[in-house]
């Protein structure tokens, strides 16, 4: 259901794209629109795990790693992705006090899967396993490439909107001037709701497909509601800073709302558990013992990187 819902948001969008495009700038305007938004998506699509892993200083981790904790969290994310049959991504922490977690890469074989800090002092193994599997869900069903479609052609609607603004678009089309002004102001707004329903249509389809991988939706779901609740009181100065990067965590970084609000690029968090919740009880799914992880992380000390001064709390 999913999917079909976001290939008709997708021939939506592209239909808005087409309608608009040609009122406001005509073949010509419409070609020209999308290749400069093609053009810019393309290259943050072929670079967006190296952009936002040094964006928010992901460091690297694997087996070998002196903390206990992480040895564990890189374990459990490299037995998943074996057993959904996806390469071996890049595991890393983000030093960050707020409990989330995401993926990025262009495609399974060049993808990353970050935890913050936050979230390994937060939660239990099974709920950290449950994150991270919806996160590998990301990498399987290809989210990165369906989100760079979906911006590209946003872009292109934006781009004609611009094209309107400056150049006045063609005001021999129906509604002349007025109809330009119109078009030029709602376009945008249309293709933003389009963009955010189908983000949150994948949230859903990931939430579904990493309880499979993990096994466990309680998991999941008891995650959720732990992060939710934090990450509303624990700032995150680098989303603040760079807010269109939020869509990629699994809770929203900067701002909880009670309701699938259609400005918002994630789905309630309650609306989620209550689909994990359905979702184990037709599968018959029971909740397991919350599993601890093999250390505390309160405490621990990582080597800094030489290079760096320390970062705040456990993580070097």
């Amino acid at each position: 259901m999913n999917h079909a819902k976001t290939f008709i948001l997708l021939a939506a969008l592209a239909a808005l794209f087409v309608g608009i495009g040609y009122l406001i700038g005509g073949v010509t305007g419409m070609v020209i629109a999308l290749g400069l938004a093609a053009a810019l998506n393309l290259f943050s699509y072929w670079n967006a795990d190296k952009i936002v892993m040094r964006m928010y200083r992901a460091q690297p981790v694997d087996e070998h790693h002196p903390n206990a904790v992480v040895r564990a969290y890189v374990a459990d994310v490299l037995a998943m992705a074996e057993a959904a049959g996806l390469p071996r991504p890049v595991v890393a922490i983000i030093p960050n006090d707020q409990p989330n977690a995401f993926a990025t890469g262009r495609n399974p074989e060049n993808a990353a899967v970050c935890a913050t800090s936050g979230l390994l002092d937060l939660l239990t193994r099974d709920e950290v396993r449950g994150v991270m599997a919806h996160e590998l869900a990301h990498v399987k069903n290809r989210d990165t490439l369906t989100m760079t479609v979906t911006a590209t052609v946003a872009g292109a609607i934006s781009a004609l909107a611009n094209f309107a603004l400056f150049f006045g678009g063609d005001r021999e089309r129906p509604g002349g001037l007025i109809g330009t002004l119109a078009l030029m102001l709602l376009a945008p707004l249309a293709a933003g709701l389009v963009q955010m329903a189908i983000s949150r249509a994948r949230e859903y389809e990931a939430d579904r497909v990493g309880a499979d991988i993990a096994g466990d939706p309680h998991a999941l779901a008891s995650a959720l509601q732990k992060i939710e609740a934090h990450a509303r009181r624990i700032h995150n100065p680098v989303a603040e800073r760079n807010p269109a990067s939020g869509q990629l965590f699994i809770i929203n970084p900067l701002a909880g709302k009670g309701a699938d609000s259609l400005f918002s690029t994630h789905p309630a968090t309650g609306n989620r558990v209550k689909a994990l919740m359905a979702l184990a009880t037709s599968t018959g799914a029971r909740p397991r013992r919350a599993e601890m992880f093999a250390a505390p992380v309160s405490g621990t000390t990582v080597p800094a990187t030489p290079t760096r001064a320390p970062a705040r709390g456990p993580w070097g």
